[in-house]
């Protein structure tokens, strides 16, 4: 386990297969802080933290480890720093670039485990579509107004596109500036998407083959549900044999 003394992590079951696992972090800010944190708890070996933006003042009341003095600095580097400090026998590794059509499929397959922790709607179903092209295991997560969700997609199961078949028109999402997003509940999908990894990593995920359970949190009523999906016949994303094309447009803000 990480952190300054192992008094402070009992260890949980199949704690090794923990310290052996590589999980890779898509974007390191509301959602990928919280989730962040949570795997390195957990005594996950390796974190890879990928995200081409830089920290904005408006991101320090709920991104965890980024402090003012990270203003202007990449958020993937100021994220392991910040991972480091709290976890010195953590390994990490800060990627201060976008994952797209030209990396994404080698990173996948170097990890096994991603966790989506994007703002894009369109590089939601980009990854998803990854997930499937290369069997390893995603966890979808996202945030908008009150609202989170979370799901793992996992190899043969029913990924994004049977849940939601295609992003929604640009317009169609509002962007956090105009809808607001509650940096507790982005904290919250964060540590859900993270035992979502947990429980897969640590070879205590159960369930039906072809099914999955998407989890959605309401932060008004301060109440959960759970929804059973199925794979979705004829879906196009159950079939991708290449890697897509990455979403160029401007995308509407999910976390």
């Amino acid at each position: 386990m990480h952190g300054h003394g192992t008094d402070h992590h009992p260890r949980i079951p199949h704690a090794s297969r923990l310290e052996r696992a590589r999980v890779l972090l898509v974007g390191a800010g509301g959602l990928g802080c919280p989730a962040s944190l949570a795997l390195a708890q957990a005594g996950v070996g390796h974190l890879t933290l990928a995200d081409p933006d830089r920290v904005d003042v408006t991101n320090l009341p709920r991104q965890l480890w980024h402090r003012g003095e990270d203003v202007g600095r990449n958020k993937a580097e100021s994220a392991t720093a910040g991972l480091a400090r709290a976890f010195p026998g953590l390994s990490t590794e800060a990627m201060a670039e976008r994952v797209d059509a030209s990396n994404a499929e080698g990173l996948f397959r170097a990890h096994d485990a991603v966790i989506d922790a994007t703002d894009g709607v369109a590089t939601k179903f980009f990854l998803s579509d990854v997930a499937v092209l290369t069997g390893v295991p995603l966890v979808y997560g996202g945030v908008l107004r009150m609202q989170g969700q979370a799901m793992r997609v996992d190899p043969g199961g029913p990924c994004l596109r049977c849940l939601y078949e295609a992003p929604p028109p640009p317009d169609a999402v509002p962007t956090c500036a105009q809808a607001g997003v509650l940096g507790s509940l982005a904290g919250l999908v964060g540590a859900v998407q993270a035992l979502l990894a947990l429980e897969l990593l640590s070879g205590a995920a159960r369930g039906g083959q072809g099914e999955a359970t998407l989890h959605v949190l309401d932060a008004v009523s301060l109440l959960g549900r759970r929804t059973r999906v199925t794979r979705a016949p004829d879906c196009a994303g159950c079939r991708v044999t290449a890697i897509p094309a990455y979403p160029e447009s401007p995308e509407a803000c999910a976390t």
